[in-house]
Order: structure tokens, then sequence, then C-alpha cells
């Protein structure tokens, strides 16, 4: 894991914003792909030094002022400040609030109610070692062919990973390694000793392919978005996807998969054996 996750968040997310997005001038010759440096630090009233300082991990603990500042020159979404607050707090790198608890295994009948009532819906439930621990009839239609399903310890990372099905099964690999990277990383990453053993086992069967994104992937994964999958029965599918998180008891996700178009909703009905209106685009 990178030493300064503040620095890397802070970083990315300036080359993330262009200068037309906060009323600046392109200008030629620009070899940052987002905003300079020198650009934030004036839209958040700050120095130069302090912003390199902050992105080199000289500076840890910005103040409550300067990181609404940031924030704001930034435009972060509320997901992405709570981030920010947090990673300030959790400088420590050998503080972990989980201590040595196992992940939890167990999924609680209400959850599993719930995934009932998502029927024919693909959804699942997994916890912060991305194990999948229970999912709906429809997700086992869609990834037991593709063989995440097989193996008795089901683990979302180590099929993305591992498994030679995935490069297959995802068009947009690159895209889904880094957001499952970012997953991991969301909680105390290699200070829990749980998931710091599933890194090591990633770092021992993936490689740089791992490491490289432990390095460079800030550790904030999107809760909703598209994924591009090729099924071998229904083809090229485009799936909405939503994360919802159960209680800090429970410490798991809930991820729900929805047809992103009509051909994928009519592919996922004909998996089901139903009638085409079982699911409905999602647009928007």
């Amino acid at each position: 894991m990178s030493d300064n996750e503040l620095g890397l968040f802070l970083r990315t997310r300036r080359e993330a914003v262009t200068p037309a997005q906060v009323g600046l001038p392109t200008g030629p010759r620009r070899r940052t792909p987002g905003l300079r440096r020198a650009e934030l630090a004036t839209l958040a009233g700050v120095s130069v030094e302090y912003i390199t300082r902050l992105e080199q991990g000289r500076d840890r603990r910005p103040s409550p002022p300067v990181l609404s500042a940031l924030a704001d020159a930034l435009g972060l979404a509320p997901s992405e400040r709570i981030h920010l607050h947090r990673l300030t707090k959790s400088a420590d790198a050998g503080f972990s609030c989980m201590g040595g608890a196992q992940p939890p295994r167990e999924v609680r009948p209400a959850v599993r109610a719930i995934l009932d009532r998502l029927e024919p819906a693909p959804a699942l439930v997994v916890n912060r070692l991305r194990e999948v621990l229970a999912w709906t009839d429809g997700y086992e239609r869609l990834m037991a062919p593709l063989g995440l399903l097989d193996d008795e310890h089901r683990n979302l990372a180590l099929f993305v990973f591992t498994d030679p099905h995935a490069r297959t099964a995802y068009p947009d690999w690159d895209h889904v390694a880094d957001e499952t990277v970012a997953a991991l990383k969301a909680g105390p990453f290699r200070t829990d000793p749980h998931i710091a053993a599933l890194a090591d086992e990633l770092t021992i069967a993936a490689g740089a392919e791992f490491t490289r994104r432990v390095e460079s992937v800030p550790s904030l994964a999107a809760a909703t978005g598209i994924t591009r999958l090729t099924h071998p029965d229904a083809g090229n599918l485009r799936l909405t996807y939503e994360t919802l998180d159960l209680s800090a008891d429970d410490d798991q996700q809930l991820l729900i998969y929805l047809p992103a178009d009509e051909s994928t909703a009519t592919a996922l009905d004909a998996l089901a054996g139903r009638r085409p209106g079982g699911l409905r685009m999602v647009t928007g």
C-alpha cells in the first residue's frame, strides 16, 4: 500500500480536474493532465509549497479549513469529502479500528430475505475481503458459467487477478482491476491481518498487475457505475451496479446489478427463462 494515501488521493483528483471545469484557460503546452499544483493552490488559497508537501506526504494533517478549501477547489463529491477527512484521521498507518476481528462471513436472515426479493436481478453480499457470501439466482446465472462460484472460497479479488476467465469476461479488465484494488484499500488494508494475507497472495499470484495498483490507485472505489461483461450464453452485457453498505456490525456490502440497456435486459430475461420485461433498463 502507498504510505501516503492522502497525497495520492489529492494528486489523482487534481489530475482529474480540467482547467475548463474550474473556469481557467487551458493554454498551450500543458503537460499536466489536469490542474497544475499552482492552479490548485490559487483556487484553494494556499501556497504551492504546501500543496507539494501534502502530495509528497511531508504534511499529513491539514486543518479542517484547508481540507474544506481543497475539497471545494477540486469539486469533490460528498463521498470524496468524507474519504478525504478519514485519510487525515488515519495518517498513522499502524492503526486499524478492526484490530484482528475476523471478516464476518455469516449473512443475517433479513439480508438474505432482501436478496430473495431482488430476484431476478443479479445481486450479492461481500465482506471486506471481497468474499462472496450470498447471492441471488440471477447472479448465479450470470457468474457461474464464468467459474466464479466453482471454488468453495469465492473471492472477487482472486477471480479478477488470478482466474484466466476474468480477462475475457471483463472487456474493461484494467478498470475492473483498479476498482477491485480500491475496494480492498478502502479500509485498514495491510494493517488488517486478514487483508494483508490476501494482499500477499495476490502479490505472489498476480505480481506487478496487483502491486503497481496498490501504489497508484486511490483507496475509494466507485459506489455506482457500469460494468461490461461478456457472458458465454448471453453475449455482451452492460450492467449498472449499485453498492450499498450494510450496518457497521455486518461489515458487509450489498451489490446489485441492473441492465443498462434494452439488449441486456432482454438477455438477462432469456437467461432466467422469463418473458421480456422481468428486468427493466436503468437510464440516467
